[in-house]
């Protein structure tokens, strides 16, 4: 009989979590910077890409809400996720109306004041997002994002970069999804 082989290693296995972190320095408000992903979507549209802002609340001390505020069709959106503690500090579940729907969230790195680099993986694939406090980050945290694009297995060519402009601040209440 053969065995089988281990299963192969999820790649946020791979992510040390920013030790020392303490969720109210995440509160507040980010702008979406960069992100790197294999999306099928993302690349076809990427053109299309719309200045994304991320006000994080802190509920219940432990879990982050998340609201994400960005056009679709000339309007403004709310998008609202709860991100649920998970069993290490920097971790966090992001659970899906669907039963297997679930994506993992890991803080990678953080420097509270300017930037924040958050890993999501669903299923087996991978991706990076940067978040700066100002629209525009300095080029060694964009050099930090990609050298942490490049160690899971992602690329320059499915990393985009955000509009510095054009950003939503609230959305009424019915362009609200949760």
């Amino acid at each position: 009989r053969r065995r089988r082989p281990p299963p192969p290693q999820s790649p946020l296995e791979k992510v040390e979590a920013q030790e020392g972190l303490s969720l109210h320095q995440l509160s507040g408000k980010w702008f979406l910077v960069g992100m790197a992903s294999r999306c099928s979507y993302l690349a076809e549209h990427s053109h299309q890409l719309e200045a994304t802002t991320v006000t994080v609340t802190i509920l219940d001390g432990q879990s982050l809400g998340i609201s994400t505020f960005r056009k679709l069709n000339r309007m403004c959106w709310e998008i609202r996720q709860h991100y649920l503690p998970a069993q290490a500090p920097g971790h966090f579940l992001l659970k899906g109306h669907r039963k297997n729907s679930k994506v993992d969230v890991v803080v990678g790195e953080a420097d509270p004041s300017s930037f924040i680099i958050l890993y999501y993986q669903k299923g087996r694939s991978i991706s990076v997002k940067l978040y700066g406090r100002a629209s525009l980050v300095s080029d060694a945290v964009v050099d930090k994002f990609e050298q942490r694009v490049r160690a899971v297995g992602l690329s320059e060519d499915v990393t985009y970069y955000f509009p510095t402009y054009g950003f939503c601040d609230a959305a009424d209440e019915f362009h609200v999804l949760d």
